[in-house]
């Protein structure tokens, strides 16, 4: 399929009944895509990569999804969540606030047509601001020309939910294109998490998954965004994640990444105010010939501002990942602390690795450390689980589980991130 008729097909705007503001932005939006070309891998920001991925001919607009969307979520489903919406195809299948206790607070979970509808001003403030810097600006103006299937939270100031709320997006359908979005705006001294799944139904479908992420901490918020990718093998993905921490809040934010024959991560924390955190978490399982593609910017504006970027890797097979990350420093931005750790596991000779960690520093008295290692099992692990009659895959899996672990045990909450550990040994 062409280009021109993958136009034809996502075309925007798509929001026949929003306001005019964002008819008007997503028309905009639309002229950007089209004047910005391709990704090519002599790009500095998309060096290594397999740009052949990228290619939009021969997607179409989701079809009718048919079947059981609870066949999917219901085994991945969080025990007892605040809230739940799950989209199939980027339809609504359900939308509702689970802790009866929430409704007299104010908290807003909803989607994003119908935040549009009702919170005009609060989108209009914060969705898609925040430039995509790493590389991807020619497909979050594609995301938001098209954009329809997306999640709108709001916590009120001085609100504090310890359940987390959840949100599913099924894709089923060959050559299907999706582009999910959310929105979270925590109001001063908040507290709230969100686990958010990307499944395909079909692990053999081909699809494009072009998604971005808002998550805006007011002073004293406290954020944790937990994202589980489980495209199919012939899935591309590209994800944008952009997150504004303000005076002494703290954003904690974790990708797993399991599916997709290609997947890119930009993830962008910008510290704008004094006592700002953000820790950047990232579990990546690769098999076959998967591809994960990595790129992260730790940017600290004030002074005494924090963040901590801890990225795990685990290869199998011919598989690849490919991380780089930059740790900046504004001028003036001094006490500066941050941190950029990027491991990776090889489970196999063929596998590849490939890291490109990065310091820019204009202020001073801070501390800044980034470093990144590869490695394959140690022999002797090996054997100690073999001679214990575990054979070589299960050994390798033992191995990876443990190695992962430390990603998982940073989170603050035990029943999120026991939830995630069954996540992961599902993954592995």
């Amino acid at each position: 399929m062409t280009s021109t008729e993958l136009s034809s097909i996502l075309s925007g705007p798509r929001q026949s009944s929003a306001p005019d503001w964002f008819r008007d932005l997503q028309a905009k939006a639309w002229e950007e895509f089209e004047a910005e070309p391709l990704p090519t891998r002599g790009n500095e920001l998309w060096r290594f990569s397999s740009v052949k991925n990228l290619v939009l001919d021969g997607y179409v607009a989701p079809p009718i999804y048919s079947g059981d969307p609870s066949a999917l979520t219901r085994p991945r489903g969080f025990p007892n969540p605040a809230g739940r919406i799950i989209f199939a195809n980027e339809a609504l299948v359900t939308a509702e606030l689970l802790n009866p206790a929430l409704e007299p607070s104010g908290v807003i979970f909803t989607t994003l047509s119908d935040a549009l509808e009702k919170h005009s001003d609060l989108l209009r403030e914060h969705f898609m601001t925040q430039p995509a810097r790493l590389g991807s600006a020619k497909f979050a103006a594609l995301h938001k020309s098209v954009v329809q299937a997306g999640t709108f939270l709001w916590i009120p100031r001085g609100v504090e939910i310890h359940e987390p709320f959840e949100v599913f997006h099924l894709v089923q359908g060959d050559w299907t294109a999706v582009f999910p979005h959310t929105l979270i705006i925590a109001e001063d001294n908040s507290r709230v998490t969100l686990l958010e799944h990307f499944v395909s139904a079909n692990p053999e479908d081909r699809g494009l998954a072009c998604g971005v992420n808002d998550l805006v901490l007011k002073p004293g918020a406290k954020l944790n965004y937990v994202s589980i990718q489980e495209w199919s093998r012939n899935f591309v993905s590209v994800q944008v994640n952009s997150t504004v921490a303000s005076k002494d809040s703290a954003a904690l934010n974790l990708a797993l990444n399991f599916g997709g024959k290609y997947s890119r991560l930009e993830s962008i924390s910008r510290m704008i105010d004094s006592g700002a955190r953000s820790d950047m978490l990232a579990i990546s399982v690769a098999r076959g010939e998967q591809e994960f593609d990595q790129r992260t910017l730790q940017d600290h504006q004030k002074p005494d501002t924090t963040s901590d970027l801890l990225y795990k890797n685990a290869l199998h097979d011919r598989s690849r990942t490919i991380f780089s990350g930059l740790i900046k420093v504004e001028p003036g931005a001094h006490r500066t602390d941050a941190y950029q750790k990027v491991r990776n596991l090889l489970l196999s000779d063929d596998a590849e690795a490939n890291s490109m960690p990065g310091l820019e520093i204009l202020a001073d008295d801070v501390r800044c450390t980034h470093g990144a290692t590869s490695g394959q099992v140690e022999p002797e692990e090996l054997f100690y689980l073999k001679s214990r009659g575990i054979d070589d895959l299960a050994a390798k899996r033992l191995i990876a589980r443990g190695f992962l672990n430390e990603v998982v045990d940073r989170l603050p909450d035990e029943q999120v991130s026991g939830y995630l550990h069954e996540q992961i040994e599902a993954g592995l």
